[in-house]
């Protein structure tokens, strides 16, 4: 069903206009089992109809003038878009297609097609009209014309007649006669002129060419209300916001800006119309949150929304930082709201006076308009009556006639600063003056002077227009259809009757000089609930002298601990970020105000950390000892033989070296501690993964050596096996001799990692020497470790791969955790991690190889013959 304009009125040049005459449509049951009926449009919005009004008012004036437009009416069709996407896009496909039902006028003429539109409310809104009236062209006609001299098709271009290339057929398909040219001649690109669209994505004019506005960007406004927020102090605050193109772009500004001035934002939620579901969501959070200041922007729907959800949870004592949607809406303004919005502070549009608006605006009366439904609709609305009873029911309040609009005092009528009637006006003006020019200029000039005019000609026309109204204000638009942006800020305040009142405090003017644009009056205000002392809203409290700031994880960096100073630092002022640090060798006193001499460390063997470390190398090597004196005593039973008795006792052997080696980490550095304890480390580790290395390739040797013909272990015999044991020791030990020659480990006194105490420690010198030594360890375990799984399947009674297997992982692990624990830890606590993995890899190696053959021989020696270990036992027996 195409939609019918809620007021017409025929001119000359018809302007459009789509208003919220509504504020909501009425939800249709979808029960699929008849026709849908249309959404219907319901709640009168007070606000709305006077900006439609405001409109006529305007146009009526400037048809009264003589000096505008001499000669010329204008005419206007104006649609209610019920703050609904859909029903502004159907508004803006009527305005195109020239669309309207039900006429009064019943000429046969065609009614003049529309120059521009006025509206709409909404930056989504005004995003849809914008997108369908800026980018849709209604079809073009082609005209085979006679090339005249003083028009070529070149002059055509340059002129902006056509807006496609020219083709070389006419609008049937057929080749243009010789001499011919193309020319577009209705080609349809509106203007649409918005007095309440903010959102800054409309200033692009890559999208929106065609789109110009009498109130200022979004851009303007989200960063004066950070600097409104930063002038005050409050660096903690939440922001609620419009799920909508206002409220998403003017958020994602203002949220910028509030980075760049160091303001925290706790939460940052966001509210449709049309999902008032999740607004408990919104209010919890809102009760939950520790800012004192909320920047709420929204229009003054959504406002409302919240508003009555605030005061149902009795939530109160919240600061309002409200932009120009809401924060001079009357219709917000109720017995109870300064409970809540009292003090509220934020940006209006400047206000504007219209002579003879107010007189204008109660002069509507039904008997005006017969047969408009709008206005039956607003009438029956503001008085609770009604103007029809068709069916004749009692019960019914019948107005009667002499209700009177006067001595009403409400959103409609309320004029007293006229800020968004000024917008109106502004625009309406705007296309007044535009098409003015545009009819008073000369044909050479791209234009003409017949009332009948084109788009794109008015729309060239805008782009230059500068004029000045009756009040002084000047009008004018830049390269992206904004005007300049001019605030003032308001302060919800009582007045003496008791009233509400939106005092202006300070004002905002983009054209100032930067850092001058913001200006605040020297007036007393009213903060939150009333209160005549500003409400501080900080997430932490500032740090005293002796403490530092720490940001708190995951949150913002308004959001921090005072911590004492660490030992070594002082700090003598408020919220200092990092404390003063005592001279190299000195740390504080217990107050954190003197320095004294550092007491110096080591890991000695009078503590108990080195006492626990002796103790268990000391038990090491007994233990190791008690493995060998029973393996010299089992020397001649199967499980001994089968191990390779000569390389297990080299595995002892090597063991005890390593067990002892730890305890050269432990005592007080000097030259010859530090140069024995990393080369007796690394050339004992060697020795001790060769001795294993060895007995795991003898493993695998010996169970290929089983297949028919093979003689591979004459190459594994006993001397072969000393000799890779020696071949791969001296390795380490020309390592240990290079990095000793080049860059010997020494002893030296650390003050990096502890301020309060110097580490004595052995500086490794040379780091590729060091970790060459660690490197080919780790080479030689990962060898190891590979063969011992690759022989992880053999006979399952012989395990001694799978022994091997176990102890070389536990090696891996245990190195490999210590690299980066080594990296990591100061001080002595390095040298107790080495100490730890040279201890847990060797008793690793000690018990995943020996223990399992000790158990056996000393508590299972039933299982230590040479049936067992070669798996042919008695099924039945196991």
């Amino acid at each position: 069903m195409a939609a019918k304009p809620s007021f017409y009125q025929h001119g000359d040049i018809n302007i459009g206009g789509v208003f919220a005459l509504s504020s909501e449509t009425k939800k249709m049951s979808m029960q699929f089992t008849r026709t849908p009926e249309p959404r219907k449009c319901v709640r009168v919005n007070f606000r709305g109809f006077r900006e439609a009004q405001t409109m006529i008012f305007t146009i009526e004036e400037i048809n009264n003038r003589t000096d505008l437009l001499p000669g010329v009416s204008l005419g206007y069709k104006i649609y209610d878009s019920c703050i609904s996407t859909i029903f502004s896009i159907r508004a803006a496909m009527a305005l195109l297609n020239g669309y309207e039902e039900t006429l009064s006028d019943t000429s046969c003429s065609t009614p003049p097609a529309i120059q521009a539109i006025i509206g709409e409310t909404t930056s989504t809104n005004s995003i849809a009209i914008a997108s369908t009236v800026g980018l849709f062209q209604i079809p073009v006609t082609w005209l085979d014309v006679i090339r005249h001299p003083n028009i070529t098709a070149e002059e055509v271009r340059k002129q902006g007649l056509m807006q496609r290339p020219l083709e070389a057929t006419n609008y049937k398909g057929n080749p243009l006669k010789p001499g011919a040219v193309p020319v577009l001649s209705s080609l349809v690109q509106l203007l649409e002129i918005s007095h309440f669209a903010t959102c800054a994505c409309l200033s692009n004019r890559k999208v929106f060419p065609t789109f110009f506005r009498t109130i200022p960007s979004d851009y303007y406004q989200s960063r004066a209300l950070a600097q409104l927020v930063k002038h005050f102090g409050w660096i903690w605050i939440g922001t609620v916001r419009s799920d909508d193109a206002y409220g998403n772009n003017g958020m994602a500004t203002f949220t910028k800006a509030a980075e760049e001035y160091g303001i925290c934002i706790e939460y940052s939620e966001k509210i449709h119309i049309a999902e008032q579901e999740k607004l408990h969501k919104v209010i919890d959070v809102i009760k939950r949150g520790t800012a004192k200041v909320i920047v709420a922007f929204f229009s003054h729907v959504e406002m409302k929304i919240l508003l009555e959800q605030l005061t149902l949870q009795n939530i109160t004592g919240l600061q309002m930082v409200g932009s120009e949607g809401w924060i001079t809406a009357s219709s917000l303004v109720t017995p109870t709201s300064f409970r809540i919005l009292g003090g509220s502070i934020g940006f209006a549009v400047t206000q504007g006076k219209i002579n003879g608006l107010r007189e204008f605006l109660v002069k509507l009366h039904p008997s005006q308009q017969p047969g408009n439904l709008a206005v039956v609709e607003f009438w029956e609305t503001l008085f609770q009556c009604s103007l029809m009873n068709e069916n004749n029911l009692p019960d019914i309040n019948l107005c009667t006639g002499s209700e009177s609009l006067i001595e009403q005092e409400n959103e409609y009528t309320d004029v007293s600063e006229q800020r968004i009637p000024n917008n109106v006006y502004k625009a309406v003006y705007a296309v007044a003056h535009s098409l003015h020019d545009l009819l008073a200029c000369t044909p050479h000039q791209g234009c003409t002077n017949s009332v009948k005019t084109e788009p794109w000609q008015l729309l060239r026309a805008l782009k230059n227009v500068n004029f000045t109204l009756e009040t002084g204000e000047q009008v004018s638009f830049d390269s992206n259809g904004d005007p300049v942006a001019r605030y003032d800020v308001l302060n919800w305040q009582l007045g003496p009757d008791g009233a509400v009142e939106f005092k202006m405090v300070g004002y905002y003017d983009a054209a100032l000089p930067s850092g001058q644009q913001f200006v605040m009056s020297p007036v007393s205000m009213v903060w939150a609930g009333g209160q005549k002392e500003k409400p501080r809203s900080v997430c932490s409290e500032s740090c005293p002298p002796g403490t530092r700031k720490v940001m708190q994880r995951g949150r913002p960096v308004c959001c921090y601990d005072c911590v004492p100073c660490a030992e070594g630092e002082i700090s003598n002022a408020t919220d200092s970020n990092d404390c003063i640090q005592c001279m190299e060798e000195y740390w504080p006193n217990a107050k954190r105000n003197e320095c004294v001499l550092k007491a110096v460390e080591f890991l000695s063997f009078e503590e108990i950390m080195g006492i626990m470390f002796v103790v268990f190398s000391i038990f090491g090597v007994c233990f190791t000892a008690f493995v060998a004196v029973l393996f010299f005593i089992k020397k001649d039973t199967p499980i001994v033989k089968a191990n390779n008795s000569e390389l297990s006792f080299l595995l002892l052997f090597s063991l005890k070296l390593c067990f002892l080696c730890s305890l050269t980490f432990i005592g007080r550095p000097s030259e010859w501690s530090c140069m024995l304890r990393h080369t007796a480390f690394g050339i004992t580790f060697v020795l001790c993964i060769s001795c294993v290395l060895g007995k795991t390739i003898v493993v695998l040797m010996a169970f290929r050596a089983t297949l028919p013909g093979s003689n591979i272990m004459k190459w594994f015999g006993p001397p072969q096996q000393r000799l890779s044991v020696l071949a791969f020791t001296l390795i380490q030990v020309l390592i240990c001799v290079l990095w000793l020659t080049i860059s010997p480990p020494l002893p030296n006194k650390n003050t990096k990692h502890y301020k309060e105490k110097i580490i004595l420690e052995c500086e490794i010198g040379s780091a590729v020497g060091f970790w060459a030594v660690l490197g080919y360890i780790g080479l030689l375990s990962v060898l190891c470790f590979v063969l011992a799984f690759l022989a992880r399947k053999l006979p399952d009674k012989f395990n001694e791969a799978k022994f091997i297997t176990f102890s070389m992982l536990i090696f891996c692990a245990v190195w490999i955790t210590f690299i980066p624990a080594y990296v990591s830890s100061p001080g002595k606590f390095t040298v107790a991690v080495e100490i730890f993995a040279i201890l847990a890899s060797s008793f690793g190696l000690l018990f995943c190889i020996f223990l399992p053959k000790c158990y056996i021989m000393l508590f299972r020696p039933e299982q230590n013959t040479r049936k067992h270990i070669m798996g042919k036992t008695d099924v039945k027996s196991q």
